[in-house]
Formats: C-alpha cells, sequence, structure tokens
C-alpha cells in the first residue's frame, strides 16, 4: 500500500487517504480514496452502495442515483456542488474507512495477488501486478490489466510456465507502459520506470527492504 501510495497520492501514509477526492481530468470523474475509486467505472458506486448496505442512511447514501446515473462518464450531474465535502464527512467513519478496505481487496488487491501467485510470482511480481490493476482495471481490453498480462505473455513465459521470471516482468513492465501512454493522465510512467523496474533491475524479486525509490521525481524509502 505505501509503494502503490507513493505513485498515486505523492505519500508513504496511504491511511490519509480515504478522505481524498479530486477530479484529476482523466475522463473518469471523480476519483477518491485508498485506491482512487472513480465515478465515471463504477466501482465507486460499487463502494458507495457497500457502505450504504452496511450503514443505511450514510452521508453519501442520497448520491447513490446520481453515482448510478455518471457512470461511464466524466460528468458530475447530481454529485456537485456538496459531494466532495461529504465524501471527506463519511472518511471520518470507520465504517466508511472499512468499506473502502473491503472493496479494494475485492476488486484489486485479491485478484491481483492471486493471480500473481498462480504465475508463480514473488513479491515484486504482486506488487507489479497490484498496481497496474488499480490504475488500468480488472478488464480484459488491450488497456486493462487482463490485456496487459496477455500482451506480456506473448513476448515471455510466466515463472509458472517454465518462464524466467525477471525476462516476464520485464515484458510485463514494456506492456504496462505503453498502456499508460495511451492516456494524456497516465503519459508520466516514472512508478514503472524509477520505482518498479528499478527494483526489477535490482534483482530485489521479494521487495527486501530496505527500499529506495522515485516516483514523479520525489524519494521515498522504506527501511
Amino acid at each position: 500500500m505505501e509503494l502503490v501510495s507513493s505513485a498515486e497520492n505523492s505519500s508513504l501514509d496511504w491511511r490519509a487517504q480515504y478522505a481524498y477526492i479530486e477530479d484529476i481530468k482523466d475522463g473518469r470523474g471523480y476519483t477518491g480514496g485508498i485506491i482512487g475509486f472513480c465515478s465515471g467505472t463504477g466501482d465507486m458506486l460499487d463502494l458507495v452502495q457497500y457502505y450504504t448496505d452496511n450503514k443505511p442512511g450514510n452521508v453519501l447514501s442520497k448520491y447513490l442515483p446520481a453515482l448510478k446515473k455518471v457512470n461511464g462518464s466524466a460528468s458530475h450531474s447530481g454529485l456537485d456542488p456538496n459531494f466532495t465535502k461529504d465524501w471527506k464527512t463519511a472518511a471520518k467513519d470507520s465504517a466508511f474507512q472499512s468499506s473502502q478496505d473491503h472493496e479494494r481487496d475485492r476488486v484489486y488487491f485479491n485478484p491481483a495477488v492471486n493471480q500473481a501467485k498462480a504465475d508463480g510470482l514473488r513479491a515484486l511480481g504482486q506488487f507489479i501486478y497490484y498496481d497496474a490493476i488499480v490504475m488500468h482495471g480488472p478488464g480484459d481490453d488491450s488497456v486493462s490489466f487482463g490485456g496487459i498480462r496477455k500482451t506480456a505473455m506473448k513476448k515471455a513465459k510466466t515463472p509458472a510456465q517454465g518462464g524466467d521470471e525477471t525476462k516476464y516482468l520485464n515484458a510485463f513492465l514494456d506492456a504496462r507502459k505503453a498502456a499508460m501512454l495511451t492516456e494524456a493522465a497516465h503519459d508520466d510512467t516514472s512508478r514503472v520506470d524509477t520505482e518498479q523496474r528499478k527494483f526489477l533491475n535490482e534483482g530485489n524479486l521479494d521487495l527486501n527492504t530496505p527500499l529506495s525509490w522515485k516516483t514523479y521525481g520525489d524519494p521515498y524509502s522504506i527501511k
């Protein structure tokens, strides 16, 4: 979470990001929370629905109809002017924090790590998969996680297929970088170049600490 947060939020303090929300102008509407749930891609709707199922009448529940309408678009219709303020209020609620944790694990973390383990990847590969699914989503088109993985597997075998782990991860990062460069909002590829590829070039496939890296030019370290 710290490694992903350095790129997503320019901070290692990922728990401070429950309250984060803004429109980063990437065509996905509002981006908020610990892994960037988006109003335009459905995962923010799923999150607020899950939160409401567990805590009816919460401060965000009134936005469910609007979130359903804006899904698939960059629109803020029905969300402005108070959605961001109410999101920050909800972020102080432990039930909303645990809802974010639950949806992160269900949609992103568990699928990424389980796939990485099935592909024979160690901790670095698991992180590389997780970071990719957070940014690109879990779909199968060419610029989603599944499509990026398929592109990589055309170039190199996974360890589970008898391939070399480093060679495969380099192929995956090549495919990931190509996918990022298709979007103006993601054309800074430092999270691949100066973080993930750095660990790979160092041969640190187990992500042993201490770790030092940069994202967007800013230095970070975990002891």
